[in-house]
């Protein structure tokens, strides 16, 4: 969070505090969609029907350029070994990436500033941080290009679910924190009216709340709907309690990310908005890009990235395992076969949709519990707490009460009084002064069963059996494609 912003900005009148909202859109829109996304975006709406052997062709194509610039440009990667010269794109795509040893997190995040292309002047990067509680906030770099081609892949899958443009209105559920936490009356969202964004607050949704967010919902203009699927699900239960489902056309599509859709989220969101849910999976590190077709699938977007499967359970259908991504568009920062800590799940088959290429039943990233406050809020994706703790190496929440939660850390060797002073301040701005926080320093953190980390452990914040304004919620299952 901004110092100045959290000195200003709460204090500013709502039409004053729309107006900066409005100013941020601005700089938003013209920094994502910009000549080089519509020239993309153009183009990669003809590559989606191409067949394979061209796809193959294009990141073989891709590929080798990257290899050549990390070889000439990049600290890291100077030994790296030339490109296959092998004719056929796909052997050659096979032969080049296995003399590449997979890049794990700790060695990028023991010398990050190993992975800068050389060739990238610096004023045209673009900073940011991973998200995410494990392995927490690596210093990311990436150029305007590359921001463009992500979005164009969204993009993609937006337009062919009827979306016209970037400029169409919509609704926002994401992190920011566009609503002062002591505001206790509606709006719990703010405008920015240069993009045509409704950006609504995931950190106001009590019980007695959510009926201001659902009439919003009905009343005020939007195409779509885009953000984190544990928000938009809270607001679509609220809606089909409180007079049913949108009428239908309303809303072209739901589109989700940043957190696992769960099945009973699908099926409630798609109910009360009449409109498909269409689900993407990406990480920060813009090294991969898969995106839902009406089929279900999570198709890899084979222009933006090369998605392998290190194999561990199979089936006649299937092949299941760790995933190793490589980004083909020109990153500030390559990574070749980066091991991202998800688990994919690839399927043998074509999908029924008829694109070509590696199609996904699922992936298996975040699953997390809701945090539920005191006041009865339910708050969801809190990896934003953690973006700026670069003191921290782990972290975990866990709660057992309303009243209280737990926060295990892993300390990184600079780890003061001050970084802990910040963490408490940015978890205060998500979850209020009435919840009790101790934070408690931990050598490791306990993996589950399967292996996986869990960001956030509630055995009082899991929705579908203990929030009371929604206990009628289904269990947890496979959803009707398979994924859960």
């Amino acid at each position: 969070m901004n110092p100045l912003y959290d000195a200003i900005y709460p204090a500013l009148p709502l039409f004053a505090q729309n107006a900066v909202c409005t100013a941020a859109g601005y700089a938003r829109y013209h920094s994502r969609f910009t000549s080089h996304f519509h020239e993309m975006l153009a183009r990669w709406e003809e590559t989606v029907h191409w067949p394979l052997e061209r796809l193959h062709a294009l990141q073989w194509e891709r590929l080798a350029r990257q290899v050549r610039r990390a070889r000439s440009c990049v600290p890291y990667y100077r030994d790296l070994p030339e490109p296959s010269d092998a004719s056929d794109p796909l052997v050659a795509i096979a032969r080049t990436l296995e003399q590449i040893p997979p890049l794990e997190k700790w060695e990028y995040s023991d010398q990050p500033e190993a992975f800068l292309a050389r060739d990238v002047p610096r004023y045209r990067l673009l900073r940011g941080r991973t998200s995410g509680t494990t392995g927490t906030a690596l210093p990311l770099w990436s150029t305007p290009e590359v921001l463009a081609e992500e979005y164009a892949t969204s993009w993609r899958m937006r337009r062919a679910c009827g979306v016209p443009g970037p400029a169409s209105p919509n609704f926002t559920f994401n992190g920011n924190i566009v609503v002062p936490f002591r505001q206790t009356a509606p709006p719990f969202w703010r405008v920015s009216a240069y993009d045509h964004r409704i950006l609504f607050s995931i950190f106001h949704m009590t019980p007695a709340n959510l009926r201001a967010y659902a009439q919003a919902v009905r009343s005020l203009p939007a195409s779509y709907v885009q953000g984190y699927p544990s928000a938009i699900h809270l607001v679509a239960r609220q809606i089909l309690e409180e007079g049913g489902p949108l009428p239908p056309g309303r809303i072209h599509a739901v589109f989700t990310s940043s957190e696992s859709l769960l099945a009973f989220q699908r099926e409630t969101i798609e109910k009360a908005f009449s409109a498909p849910v269409r689900d993407r999976y990406g990480v920060s590190e813009k090294v991969v890009s898969m995106t839902e077709c009406e089929a279900g699938s999570l198709h890899v977007d084979m222009e933006f990235c090369i998605v392998e499967v290190e194999v561990t359970e199979e089936s006649d259908q299937w092949v299941s395992g760790p995933m190793l991504c490589t980004g083909l568009a020109d990153h500030a920062t390559p990574m070749f076969r980066y091991r991202i800590g998800d688990v994919g799940t690839l399927s043998k088959r074509p999908c029924r949709c008829g694109r070509a290429g590696p199609a996904f039943l699922h992936v298996d990233g975040r699953m997390e519990d809701y945090v539920l406050t005191p006041d009865g809020r339910l708050i969801g994706r809190l990896d934003h707490i953690f973006k700026a703790q670069l003191d921290v190496s782990e972290a975990q929440i866990v709660q057992e009460t309303p009243q209280a939660v737990r926060v295990l850390l892993v300390p990184r060797a600079s780890y003061t009084g001050a970084s802990e002073r910040q963490l408490l301040k940015e978890m205060r701005a998500r979850l209020g002064n009435e919840i009790e926080i101790e934070v408690r320093l931990v050598e490791e953190i306990r993996r589950e069963p399967n292996g996986k980390f869990r960001a956030v452990k509630s055995s009082v914040g899991r929705i579908e059996r203990t929030h009371p304004a929604y206990a009628s919620t289904p269990e947890i299952g496979a959803s009707r494609d398979g994924r859960v």
